[in-house]
């Protein structure tokens, strides 16, 4: 019994992940506007703080499906406050938030036909 107890600790603070509520944009935007947004939000969040590799995890995460951004969250030591991923924590404490846009898509996006 001993050994195996260590892990509990960090499986309590952990929460599931899931996909950000439905939300809406403040004006209807084309899926080439939104990973335009995407793609600064990307290039800039790290020079506000937090560890590159937290960020380059995160990213990875928000573009992936569910399961696999559960597993790379856990696997990069990140602290899930909401399980939407808006709000995280590194080891060291450090916060980092993410707009709803990196996580899912408005439900005002334009559909390009």
């Amino acid at each position: 019994m001993g050994c195996a107890g260590s892990r509990d600790k960090g499986d309590e603070t952990s929460k599931k992940i899931r996909k950000p509520k439905a939300w809406k944009h403040s004006e209807p935007i084309t899926r080439a506007q939104l990973m335009q947004m995407r793609e600064e939000f990307w290039d800039t969040a790290p020079h506000y703080g937090g560890r590159k590799e937290i960020w380059d995890a995160l990213r990875a995460a928000a573009e992936a499906d569910l399961s696999l951004a559960q597993a790379i969250v856990d696997s990069a030591g990140v602290i899930v406050q909401n399980p939407d991923l808006t709000v995280c924590y590194d080891e060291r404490g450090a916060k980092y938030e993410l707009p709803k846009y990196v996580l899912s898509e408005p439900t005002n996006l334009i559909h390009d036909s």
